[in-house]
């Protein structure tokens, strides 16, 4: 069928650039490559991205939408291009619209106790130019160095450090954001707290860029704490002893600021990548840490893993010691997937059914006879169960996708969710009736047609 276009490729272009008057749009075939598909995730078997836009204002952002109604086209946010999910993948004839480029910090306010940044900011500078002026910033995802707040704003990043300051949502006290329609609305403010209106603050924390393109964040700073943080090791002869442990700890009293859990596997593969041998103490690996070396407080953590079995239990409050500890727990990923192809998944439980989660893995592994690493954040009850296959099969084998389906049911048997950090992007948004119910994701999608009704922003993301 011939199909009479309205506009040629080089009239949506020219006008988009007209539009973009701070920024650069990009249209070369390397960019748009690099930019369209994530290296860890999709080929560029796909069509390409119309255009690759690094805004450099608001007005550029509101000029890249006006564009995009007049022609129709979709429009695919990106920050630093760091999802695990395919959530920021170029579609075929979409602009691709960054605003890694709008990177300053605006303010931090030691007497608000909040920082106001653009989108572009990396979580670990911005953390940085906190503690310069004796504040932190407490969300930490593993990609904390490379990973912006735009994008942890968009999927709810979490990190360590959940367990005791929440993930970005429990940080983030106002946006400003781009509609589809080219209108740049506040929402929050900077006090801690508010009740007024809905909270359409929260709404868009976690939307994943289908509801509007974020422009402006202010989070919530905390002080550093006062004492020398205690930091260190314990090895339970399972995951599922260790995850006993953390239950008793999560309800002591003693307020761990990280409860990291490594697997036996995980912990081998991170021994042959560092050059370590704490795979010759047991079967699983917990890296704990609280805010301050009250001996109350390490001494009731030691009494709480013992009675769980715990061997090797080792404190630090020496800084370069922790660095390294931290370390290890940040290479866990590069560790696991050398050399191999690999998906990781990230399921949150409640913390109850955190030890049968275990189990239940660990067996899944052995029944489809599939090498499965699980870590994760133990002390919030989410799980990163990673599967590994052989570099040469280049398609996933179908034992894989079987487990993954299999382990995604038992989390919402057990209450649990499929998405605990890492969002939902293109890779699980087939899953949303099933963990939401009809009702629910009916409702999605209603407020998806409210906010953008010609279906612009990151279609096919999020929500399907």
């Amino acid at each position: 069928m011939t199909v009479f276009s309205a506009f040629s490729q080089t009239e949506m272009i020219d006008y988009l650039k007209q539009q973009v008057s701070n920024g650069t749009v990009y249209t070369d075939e390397a960019t748009l490559k690099k930019q369209s598909f994530s290296p860890r995730l999709s080929s560029d078997d796909s069509g390409l991205a119309l255009a690759y836009i690094e805004a450099q204002s608001t007005a550029d952002v509101q000029g890249v939408m006006r564009a995009a109604r007049k022609f129709h086209v979709p429009v695919i946010p990106q920050d630093q291009f760091t999802s695990t999910v395919a959530g920021a993948d170029g579609v075929a004839g979409s602009f691709v619209l960054s605003t890694k480029q709008m990177n300053q910090i605006k303010e931090i306010s030691r007497a608000d106790s909040v920082a106001v940044v653009e989108p572009g900011v990396i979580n670990g500078d911005l953390d940085k130019a906190a503690r310069e002026q004796g504040m932190f910033y407490a969300p930490d995802p593993g990609s904390k160095p490379i990973s912006g707040i735009g994008g942890n704003v968009a999927t709810n990043a979490g990190g360590m450090s959940t367990v005791k300051y929440g993930a970005t949502k429990d940080n983030v006290l106002g946006l400003k954001v781009v509609l589809a329609d080219g209108r740049e609305i506040k929402l929050g403010g900077r006090t801690l707290k508010q009740a007024f209106g809905y909270n359409l603050t929260q709404l868009f924390v976690g939307s994943e860029g289908t509801l509007g393109v974020v422009t402006e964040v202010t989070v919530k700073l905390m002080p550093i704490p006062i004492g020398k943080p205690t930091m260190g090791v314990a090895f339970f002869d399972n995951m599922t002893k260790l995850a006993e442990a953390v239950a008793e700890i999560r309800i002591s009293g003693v307020y761990p600021t990280m409860l990291e859990a490594l697997d036996s596997a995980t912990i081998a593969a991170l021994d042959a990548y560092e050059g370590t041998h704490y795979s010759d103490n047991s079967g699983a690996m917990l890296i704990f840490k609280v805010d301050n070396s009250i001996p109350e407080v390490v001494d009731k953590l030691k009494a709480l893993m013992a009675a769980h079995g715990a061997a090797n239990a080792t404190v630090t409050t020496d800084p370069d010691r922790q660095a390294e500890l931290e370390k290890l727990r940040r290479d866990m990923l590069p560790a696991v997937f050398a050399g191999q192809n690999h998906i990781m998944e990230d399921m949150a439980m409640p913390l109850s059914k955190l030890a049968p989660m275990m189990d239940y893995i660990h067996d899944l592994g052995e029944k489809k006879q599939l090498k499965i690493y699980v870590a994760g954040h133990a002390g919030d009850g989410n799980v990163h169960p990673t599967i590994v296959w052989p570099k040469e099969q280049t398609e996933t084998p179908q034992a894989v996708v079987e487990a993954l389906q299999l382990m995604f049911h038992k989390t919402l048997e057990l209450g649990g969710t499929i998405s605990g950090e890492h969002a939902v992007g293109t890779l699980k948004n087939q899953w949303n009736n099933e963990e939401l119910g009809e009702d629910v994701d009916q409702i999605q999608h209603q407020i998806k047609a409210l906010f953008d009704p010609m279906g612009l922003l990151n279609p096919g993301r999020k929500i399907n």
